[in-house]
Protein backbone atom coordinates (compact mmCIF):
# COMPACT_ATOMS: atom_id res chain seq x y z
CA UNK A 1 0.00 0.00 0.00
CA UNK A 2 1.44 3.19 -1.15
CA UNK A 3 1.20 5.97 1.34
CA UNK A 4 0.98 9.72 -0.96
CA UNK A 5 1.97 12.40 1.56
CA UNK A 6 0.17 15.81 0.77
CA UNK A 7 1.80 18.70 -0.96
CA UNK A 8 3.74 21.35 1.86
CA UNK A 9 1.89 24.48 2.46
CA UNK A 10 3.91 27.33 0.36
CA UNK A 11 5.62 29.34 2.51
CA UNK A 12 4.21 32.53 4.40
CA UNK A 13 5.65 35.62 4.96
CA UNK A 14 7.58 37.26 7.98
CA UNK A 15 5.27 39.10 10.38
CA UNK A 16 5.38 42.36 8.95
CA UNK A 17 7.14 41.87 5.59
CA UNK A 18 3.68 43.07 3.56
CA UNK A 19 3.53 46.79 5.23
CA UNK A 20 7.57 47.56 3.48
CA UNK A 21 8.13 49.06 0.50
CA UNK A 22 10.56 48.75 -2.26
CA UNK A 23 13.13 51.30 -1.73
CA UNK A 24 13.46 51.07 -5.82
CA UNK A 25 9.75 51.72 -6.70
CA UNK A 26 9.71 54.91 -4.61
CA UNK A 27 9.74 58.37 -6.58
CA UNK A 28 12.73 60.60 -6.83
CA UNK A 29 12.90 64.19 -6.88
CA UNK A 30 15.62 65.89 -8.87
CA UNK A 31 17.77 68.07 -6.73
CA UNK A 32 18.56 70.35 -9.74
CA UNK A 33 15.67 72.37 -11.11
CA UNK A 34 14.37 72.28 -14.55
CA UNK A 35 15.28 74.49 -17.17
CA UNK A 36 11.78 76.09 -17.63
CA UNK A 37 11.58 76.38 -14.40
CA UNK A 38 14.31 78.35 -13.84
CA UNK A 39 13.71 80.34 -16.75
CA UNK A 40 10.48 81.13 -15.04
CA UNK A 41 12.13 82.37 -11.64
CA UNK A 42 14.41 84.60 -13.79
CA UNK A 43 11.22 86.06 -15.49
CA UNK A 44 9.56 86.84 -11.80
CA UNK A 45 12.83 88.94 -11.04
CA UNK A 46 13.37 90.40 -14.39
CA UNK A 47 10.34 93.18 -13.98
CA UNK A 48 11.77 94.33 -10.19
CA UNK A 49 15.40 94.93 -12.02
CA UNK A 50 13.84 96.78 -15.00
CA UNK A 51 12.04 98.92 -12.45
CA UNK A 52 15.79 99.76 -10.67
CA UNK A 53 17.31 100.45 -13.90
CA UNK A 54 14.28 102.67 -14.65
CA UNK A 55 14.25 104.65 -11.86
CA UNK A 56 17.81 104.96 -11.71
CA UNK A 57 18.08 106.91 -14.97
CA UNK A 58 15.25 109.31 -13.96
CA UNK A 59 16.21 109.87 -10.66
CA UNK A 60 16.01 113.59 -10.55
CA UNK A 61 12.96 113.62 -12.32
CA UNK A 62 11.10 111.84 -9.83
CA UNK A 63 12.72 114.01 -6.89
CA UNK A 64 11.11 117.29 -8.75
CA UNK A 65 7.80 114.88 -9.24
CA UNK A 66 7.36 114.39 -5.66
CA UNK A 67 8.71 117.93 -4.72
CA UNK A 68 5.36 119.32 -6.52
CA UNK A 69 3.52 116.66 -4.71
CA UNK A 70 3.74 118.07 -1.70
CA UNK A 71 2.08 121.38 -2.83
CA UNK A 72 -0.53 120.43 -4.14
CA UNK A 73 -4.19 120.09 -3.36
CA UNK A 74 -5.09 116.97 -1.84
CA UNK A 75 -8.70 116.42 -2.85
CA UNK A 76 -7.46 116.76 -6.56
CA UNK A 77 -4.94 114.33 -6.38
CA UNK A 78 -7.13 112.13 -4.93
CA UNK A 79 -9.08 112.59 -8.18
CA UNK A 80 -6.33 111.95 -10.28
CA UNK A 81 -5.45 108.64 -8.88
CA UNK A 82 -8.86 107.26 -8.89
CA UNK A 83 -9.18 108.38 -12.72
CA UNK A 84 -5.53 106.19 -13.09
CA UNK A 85 -7.02 103.32 -11.12
CA UNK A 86 -10.49 103.41 -13.46
CA UNK A 87 -8.56 103.11 -16.88
CA UNK A 88 -7.02 99.47 -15.97
CA UNK A 89 -10.75 99.01 -15.75
CA UNK A 90 -11.43 100.55 -18.87
CA UNK A 91 -8.52 98.67 -20.90
CA UNK A 92 -9.90 95.61 -19.55
CA UNK A 93 -13.66 96.28 -20.25
CA UNK A 94 -11.84 96.74 -24.46
CA UNK A 95 -9.77 93.60 -23.89
CA UNK A 96 -12.78 91.56 -23.15
CA UNK A 97 -14.74 93.50 -25.90
CA UNK A 98 -12.08 92.49 -28.60
CA UNK A 99 -12.59 88.65 -28.38
CA UNK A 100 -15.67 86.32 -27.95
CA UNK A 101 -14.66 84.04 -25.05
CA UNK A 102 -15.49 85.01 -21.33
CA UNK A 103 -12.16 85.51 -20.13
CA UNK A 104 -11.53 85.30 -16.12
CA UNK A 105 -13.03 89.08 -14.64
CA UNK A 106 -9.84 89.29 -11.74
CA UNK A 107 -7.16 87.53 -13.86
CA UNK A 108 -8.21 89.67 -16.68
CA UNK A 109 -7.96 92.95 -14.68
CA UNK A 110 -4.68 92.05 -12.86
CA UNK A 111 -3.13 91.89 -15.96
CA UNK A 112 -4.04 95.27 -17.18
CA UNK A 113 -2.50 96.69 -14.20
CA UNK A 114 0.78 94.09 -14.43
CA UNK A 115 0.86 95.45 -18.27
CA UNK A 116 0.67 98.84 -17.81
CA UNK A 117 4.24 98.32 -15.89
CA UNK A 118 5.62 96.19 -18.79
CA UNK A 119 4.38 98.95 -20.71
CA UNK A 120 6.67 101.78 -19.12
CA UNK A 121 9.73 99.70 -19.65
CA UNK A 122 9.46 98.31 -23.02
CA UNK A 123 9.34 100.50 -25.90
CA UNK A 124 5.99 101.44 -27.19
CA UNK A 125 3.55 99.35 -26.66
CA UNK A 126 5.33 96.24 -26.73
CA UNK A 127 5.45 95.26 -22.94
CA UNK A 128 1.55 95.81 -22.33
CA UNK A 129 0.71 93.55 -25.73
CA UNK A 130 3.29 90.80 -24.89
CA UNK A 131 1.65 90.34 -21.71
CA UNK A 132 -2.04 90.69 -23.13
CA UNK A 133 -1.08 88.15 -25.99
CA UNK A 134 0.26 85.57 -23.69
CA UNK A 135 -2.96 85.55 -20.90
CA UNK A 136 -5.37 84.93 -23.91
CA UNK A 137 -3.70 82.13 -25.34
CA UNK A 138 -3.09 80.67 -21.48
CA UNK A 139 -6.64 80.96 -21.57
CA UNK A 140 -7.05 78.32 -24.70
CA UNK A 141 -7.73 81.83 -27.43
CA UNK A 142 -5.25 80.37 -30.01
CA UNK A 143 -2.58 82.75 -30.98
CA UNK A 144 -3.79 83.77 -34.66
CA UNK A 145 -7.54 84.95 -33.24
CA UNK A 146 -5.36 86.28 -29.64
CA UNK A 147 -3.11 88.04 -32.14
CA UNK A 148 -6.22 89.16 -34.19
CA UNK A 149 -7.78 90.82 -30.80
CA UNK A 150 -4.71 92.74 -30.10
CA UNK A 151 -4.69 94.45 -33.09
CA UNK A 152 -8.26 94.32 -32.66
CA UNK A 153 -8.14 96.45 -29.09
CA UNK A 154 -5.16 98.96 -30.53
CA UNK A 155 -7.68 100.01 -33.38
CA UNK A 156 -10.20 100.79 -31.37
CA UNK A 157 -8.36 102.62 -28.94
CA UNK A 158 -6.41 104.52 -31.83
CA UNK A 159 -9.94 105.22 -33.14
CA UNK A 160 -11.33 106.25 -30.05
CA UNK A 161 -8.23 108.85 -28.70
CA UNK A 162 -8.72 110.50 -32.24
CA UNK A 163 -12.49 110.54 -32.32
CA UNK A 164 -12.41 112.07 -28.95
CA UNK A 165 -9.96 114.55 -29.71
CA UNK A 166 -11.67 115.59 -33.29
CA UNK A 167 -14.96 116.11 -30.82
CA UNK A 168 -12.99 118.42 -28.13
CA UNK A 169 -11.72 119.82 -31.18
CA UNK A 170 -14.95 121.09 -32.66
CA UNK A 171 -16.53 121.57 -29.95
CA UNK A 172 -13.29 124.30 -28.60
CA UNK A 173 -11.31 125.52 -31.44
CA UNK A 174 -9.36 127.80 -29.33
CA UNK A 175 -8.77 125.22 -26.85
CA UNK A 176 -5.03 124.66 -28.67
CA UNK A 177 -2.60 126.01 -30.79
CA UNK A 178 -1.37 123.10 -33.19
CA UNK A 179 0.57 125.70 -35.07
CA UNK A 180 2.69 125.75 -31.54
CA UNK A 181 3.21 122.23 -30.81
CA UNK A 182 3.56 121.02 -34.39
CA UNK A 183 5.75 122.86 -35.72
CA UNK A 184 5.87 123.67 -39.82
CA UNK A 185 9.25 121.81 -40.27
CA UNK A 186 8.39 119.16 -38.02
CA UNK A 187 5.26 118.30 -40.13
CA UNK A 188 7.52 118.91 -42.88
CA UNK A 189 9.94 116.23 -42.12
CA UNK A 190 7.43 113.66 -40.91
CA UNK A 191 5.22 113.68 -43.82
CA UNK A 192 7.90 112.37 -46.10
CA UNK A 193 9.03 109.68 -43.95
CA UNK A 194 5.54 108.66 -43.63
CA UNK A 195 5.49 108.15 -47.17
CA UNK A 196 8.36 105.96 -47.43
CA UNK A 197 7.60 104.16 -44.33
CA UNK A 198 4.43 103.17 -46.86
CA UNK A 199 5.79 102.67 -49.99
CA UNK A 200 8.43 100.21 -48.28
CA UNK A 201 6.00 98.44 -46.84
CA UNK A 202 3.36 98.07 -50.12
CA UNK A 203 6.43 96.79 -51.95
CA UNK A 204 7.21 94.32 -49.25
CA UNK A 205 3.77 92.46 -49.46
CA UNK A 206 3.77 93.01 -53.44
CA UNK A 207 7.30 91.52 -53.99
CA UNK A 208 7.58 88.63 -51.18
CA UNK A 209 5.10 86.28 -51.44
CA UNK A 210 5.39 84.56 -48.05
CA UNK A 211 4.74 87.82 -46.10
CA UNK A 212 1.99 88.56 -48.48
CA UNK A 213 0.57 85.14 -47.52
CA UNK A 214 1.14 85.76 -43.62
CA UNK A 215 -0.49 89.39 -43.80
CA UNK A 216 -3.73 88.04 -46.39
CA UNK A 217 -4.05 85.21 -43.59
CA UNK A 218 -3.41 87.44 -40.76
CA UNK A 219 -6.40 90.34 -41.70
CA UNK A 220 -8.62 87.38 -43.09
CA UNK A 221 -8.54 86.27 -39.20
CA UNK A 222 -9.02 89.64 -37.44
CA UNK A 223 -11.80 90.66 -40.14
CA UNK A 224 -13.73 87.37 -38.99
CA UNK A 225 -12.96 88.07 -35.50
CA UNK A 226 -14.53 91.86 -36.01
CA UNK A 227 -17.69 90.43 -37.47
CA UNK A 228 -17.98 88.09 -34.74
CA UNK A 229 -17.59 90.51 -31.75
CA UNK A 230 -20.45 93.06 -33.28
CA UNK A 231 -22.32 90.23 -33.45
CA UNK A 232 -22.61 90.12 -29.54
CA UNK A 233 -23.91 93.92 -28.32
CA UNK A 234 -22.42 93.04 -24.98
CA UNK A 235 -18.57 92.79 -26.39
CA UNK A 236 -18.78 95.26 -28.80
CA UNK A 237 -20.38 98.07 -26.14
CA UNK A 238 -17.52 96.94 -24.15
CA UNK A 239 -14.76 97.37 -27.12
CA UNK A 240 -16.11 100.64 -27.83
CA UNK A 241 -17.35 102.09 -24.56
CA UNK A 242 -13.82 101.22 -22.91
CA UNK A 243 -11.89 102.45 -25.62
CA UNK A 244 -13.37 106.08 -25.20
CA UNK A 245 -13.15 105.68 -21.46
CA UNK A 246 -9.55 105.01 -21.31
CA UNK A 247 -8.18 107.91 -22.65
CA UNK A 248 -11.24 110.16 -21.28
CA UNK A 249 -10.14 109.32 -17.91
CA UNK A 250 -6.58 109.95 -18.88
CA UNK A 251 -6.98 113.06 -19.71
CA UNK A 252 -8.96 113.56 -16.47
CA UNK A 253 -6.15 112.86 -14.21
CA UNK A 254 -4.30 115.93 -16.08
CA UNK A 255 -7.18 118.02 -15.55
CA UNK A 256 -7.24 117.00 -12.41
CA UNK A 257 -3.31 117.53 -11.61
CA UNK A 258 -3.60 120.76 -13.29
CA UNK A 259 -6.70 121.99 -10.87
CA UNK A 260 -4.43 120.75 -7.79
CA UNK A 261 -1.45 123.03 -8.92
CA UNK A 262 -3.29 125.98 -10.24
CA UNK A 263 -2.69 125.74 -13.97
CA UNK A 264 -4.62 128.23 -15.29
CA UNK A 265 -5.90 126.44 -18.53
CA UNK A 266 -9.46 125.31 -18.32
CA UNK A 267 -10.21 121.07 -17.88
CA UNK A 268 -11.49 120.61 -20.94
CA UNK A 269 -8.55 122.55 -22.67
CA UNK A 270 -5.99 120.59 -20.68
CA UNK A 271 -7.80 117.95 -21.72
CA UNK A 272 -6.98 118.68 -25.54
CA UNK A 273 -3.31 119.49 -24.65
CA UNK A 274 -3.02 115.54 -23.20
CA UNK A 275 -4.78 113.81 -26.19
CA UNK A 276 -2.92 116.05 -29.02
CA UNK A 277 -0.05 115.06 -26.98
CA UNK A 278 -0.22 111.61 -26.94
CA UNK A 279 -1.39 111.53 -30.92
CA UNK A 280 2.05 113.19 -31.33
CA UNK A 281 4.22 111.23 -29.51
CA UNK A 282 2.27 107.77 -30.47
CA UNK A 283 4.96 106.99 -32.80
CA UNK A 284 8.10 107.96 -30.59
CA UNK A 285 9.45 104.03 -29.31
CA UNK A 286 10.68 105.34 -26.10
CA UNK A 287 9.32 103.15 -23.15
CA UNK A 288 6.35 103.94 -22.28
CA UNK A 289 6.93 107.01 -23.95
CA UNK A 290 9.53 108.57 -20.75
CA UNK A 291 10.83 111.74 -21.89
CA UNK A 292 8.93 112.21 -24.83
CA UNK A 293 5.44 112.27 -23.47
CA UNK A 294 6.27 114.55 -20.72
CA UNK A 295 7.93 117.03 -23.35
CA UNK A 296 4.87 117.03 -25.75
CA UNK A 297 2.63 117.54 -22.70
CA UNK A 298 4.41 120.54 -21.45
CA UNK A 299 4.56 121.97 -24.98
CA UNK A 300 0.58 121.26 -25.19
CA UNK A 301 -0.46 122.72 -22.08
CA UNK A 302 2.08 126.00 -22.66
CA UNK A 303 0.41 125.95 -26.32
CA UNK A 304 -2.94 125.94 -24.64
CA UNK A 305 -2.05 129.01 -22.40
CA UNK A 306 -0.38 127.71 -19.21
CA UNK A 307 2.77 129.32 -17.82
CA UNK A 308 5.75 126.74 -18.62
CA UNK A 309 6.85 126.56 -15.06
CA UNK A 310 3.34 125.21 -13.90
CA UNK A 311 2.96 123.47 -16.77
CA UNK A 312 6.28 121.38 -16.00
CA UNK A 313 5.48 120.90 -12.97
CA UNK A 314 1.70 119.43 -13.52
CA UNK A 315 3.39 117.18 -16.12
CA UNK A 316 5.94 115.98 -13.39
CA UNK A 317 3.19 115.13 -10.92
CA UNK A 318 0.69 113.78 -13.22
CA UNK A 319 3.41 111.26 -14.45
CA UNK A 320 4.22 110.36 -10.85
CA UNK A 321 0.53 109.45 -9.95
CA UNK A 322 0.20 107.60 -13.45
CA UNK A 323 3.63 106.41 -14.37
CA UNK A 324 6.06 105.84 -10.77
CA UNK A 325 3.91 105.17 -8.21
CA UNK A 326 2.07 102.11 -10.10
CA UNK A 327 5.45 100.68 -11.25
CA UNK A 328 6.71 98.67 -8.71
CA UNK A 329 3.56 96.97 -7.53
CA UNK A 330 2.68 96.87 -10.88
CA UNK A 331 5.96 94.73 -11.48
CA UNK A 332 5.43 92.55 -8.51
CA UNK A 333 2.20 91.79 -9.81
CA UNK A 334 3.86 91.02 -13.24
CA UNK A 335 6.17 88.29 -11.55
CA UNK A 336 3.61 87.27 -9.63
CA UNK A 337 1.29 85.97 -12.38
CA UNK A 338 4.43 84.72 -14.25
CA UNK A 339 5.05 82.95 -11.69
CA UNK A 340 1.57 81.21 -11.38
CA UNK A 341 1.54 80.72 -14.73
CA UNK A 342 -1.59 83.22 -15.67
CA UNK A 343 0.93 84.67 -18.26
Amino acid sequence: MTVRHAPSAPAQPAVGALGKTSLDVSPRRLSVPLPGRRIRQILCLLPLLLVSVVAVRHRSVLAEGFGHLESAKWPWLLVAVCATCLTWVAAACTRQGAVVERLPKRRLLATQFAAGAANHLLPTGLGASAVNLRFMTVCGVPLARSSAALALYLLAESVGRLGLLAVLLLAFPDALSLGSLLPEAAVGALLPALGAVLLVAAGVLVLVRRVRTAVTAFVRTALGELREVHTRPSRALALWGGSLAFPALQAAGLAAVGQALGLPVPPLHMAVAYLAATVAVALVPTPGGIGSVEAALVMALVAAGGPAAVATAVVLAYRIITVWLPLLPGALTLGALVRLKVI
